[in-house]
């Protein structure tokens, strides 16, 4: 291979960041690392605890320059507590308390705990605004509905994450709030006028763009009014002519996982990568699907779109300029953010909502608590959530709703005051049919919402956490009187 071939395999390597499977980093990604390989995305299967992940993130930059990302969000979506449960609460949370100075606290306290790991870049915040109450994707990952509040937020969670040397990834442009499908698995349509997005769904990115945001992430939705039939990651008009141009961004831009099925499903992992670059995109996010073949095809697909000129090498030059600059600001000597222990807890206390009045406990048993199973997405992917992780064993139940007997949970539940968990119930008709059931025979029932509050069945108590974290979950223990097995 040729100086002039190495040199061009090496921009096109630079545009990748790619998954791996496990807690020790492969030969082949530490070879590519050395190649020019653009970087890495980290799972919840990567991260054992933090001490593995800052010697694997450590073996990583010993290989090459990598950007190392992954997403944490607090709330539901973790990966550095991908096993327990994030002790932050969610976007949603700190959307309901609605102050900002605490949301850029719990972001600095998050970019903190990355950069003491080794990570370089967090996919995070999500500054959707969730328009659409049956979204099934983003739900309690966002703020709220409201464009301003999101906004603020936003702002804030920048602030929070950068002033701990982490780049901020604002997501996902040009907004998938008012979806009601799941970009892993077919292409959402957002029905705006390009007056409706400017004036609802881009507030909080021109906000973001505006305070330093120094990436982000595009989505793979289709906006009739703006992309076509086509998703945004795909389209110039969405990449090049509103972000670049109208918005003025000039940091990184950031695909959502190309091996999605909205992307990969219609034009395919390499097509993906080609026509994104195209659009103007600058690092190409892979999830845990494609395997080093897969990386290998995309690599000498690019080489070969700007061979035969559908892709001009200039785009990738100016890729490589922007993640270059990206690099060196993460890589800037900082002195460490100083670690604010109990902020995740004081947060989600101050984000909890009690409707009505908790009966008191009965004194010969200990309460029931019946979680109802609900399916994870694949975003938030098998994170523990309930207060079952913090109660002893024989205290909690998790149910699947079309498969359980109303009648035995109540008798089961005799003589103890019943608790019932569940999550996002406006979206599971199986879990409001049996909660329905159970408040009826168990009217002094308390009913603990994780996911959006949406529904609220009559019950003596109701508790909305606004996520299902770790510390939402123990917020919500307090409020119920029941001590915890660990907080």
């Amino acid at each position: 291979m040729s100086k002039t071939d190495r040199g061009l395999r090496r921009l096109a390597a630079g545009t990748l960041l790619v998954a791996f499977d496990g807690a020790t980093a492969p030969e082949w990604l530490l070879r590519e690392l050395g190649e020019g390989l653009g970087g890495v995305t980290l799972f919840g299967f990567n991260v054992r605890d933090h001490a593995q992940l800052a010697g694997l993130t450590a073996t990583l930059r010993a290989a090459g320059d990598p950007v190392v990302s992954l997403d944490e969000e607090g709330g539901d979506v973790t990966r550095l507590a991908y096993h327990a449960g994030s002790p932050y609460p969610g976007n949603a949370a700190l959307g309901a308390v609605d102050d900002a100075e605490l949301t850029e606290r719990v972001y600095r306290a998050i970019g903190a705990e990355l950069a003491a790991c080794g990570v370089t870049l967090d996919m995070a915040p999500d500054a959707d605004v969730n328009t659409a109450e049956d979204n099934p994707v983003i739900g309690t990952r966002s703020f709220g509905a409201d464009a301003d509040l999101v906004a603020r937020h936003t702002v804030a969670a920048v602030r929070g994450l950068q002033a701990a040397g982490v780049a901020a990834c604002v997501k996902h442009f040009p907004g998938h709030g008012a979806t009601t499908v799941d970009s892993h698995l077919a292409v959402p349509v957002v029905d705006a006028s390009m007056a409706l997005l400017r004036e609802r769904e881009l507030v909080p990115f021109r906000a973001a763009i505006e305070a330093g945001a120094r990436s982000v992430m595009t989505a793979h939705v289709a906006v009739p009014a703006l992309t076509g039939s086509q998703p945004a990651t795909l389209s110039p008009e969405a990449l090049t002519g509103l972000l670049r141009g109208e918005l003025g961004y000039d940091g990184v831009v950031i695909t959502d996982a190309l091996d999605m099925k909205a992307v990969s499903d219609g034009v395919g992992l390499v097509g993906g990568a080609v026509r994104s670059l195209a659009a103007g995109s600058d690092l190409l996010c892979l999830g845990p699907t494609p395997g080093y073949d897969d990386i290998r095809r995309i690599i000498a697909g690019i080489v070969a779109a700007v061979e035969d000129g559908t892709l001009p090498v200039a785009r990738l030059e100016e890729a490589a300029a922007r993640v270059a600059e990206l690099r060196a600001w993460t890589g800037r000597p900082r002195p460490p953010v100083a670690r604010e222990p109990g902020i995740g807890l004081e947060a989600a206390r101050r984000a909890v909502k009690l409707v009505g009045a908790v009966p008191p406990a009965s004194p010969a048993a200990g309460p029931l608590v019946v979680e109802l199973d609900t399916p994870p997405t694949i975003a938030v992917g098998e994170v523990p959530w309930g207060l079952s992780p913090l109660l002893p064993a024989g205290d909690t139940l998790r149910v699947r709703p079309a498969e359980a007997d109303a009648d035995a949970l109540v008798r089961q539940a005799a003589g103890r005051s019943l608790v019932v968990v569940l999550k996002d119930a406006h979206r599971h008709p199986e879990s409001r049919a049996l909660v329905s059931e159970l408040v009826a025979r168990r009217p002094d029932a308390v009913v603990v919402e994780m996911g959006l509050p949406v529904w609220r069945p009559e019950c003596a108590a109701y508790i909305a956490t606004y996520g299902a974290s770790r510390a939402s979950a123990a917020a919500a223990m307090e409020l119920l009187s029941l001590q915890l097995l660990t907080a």
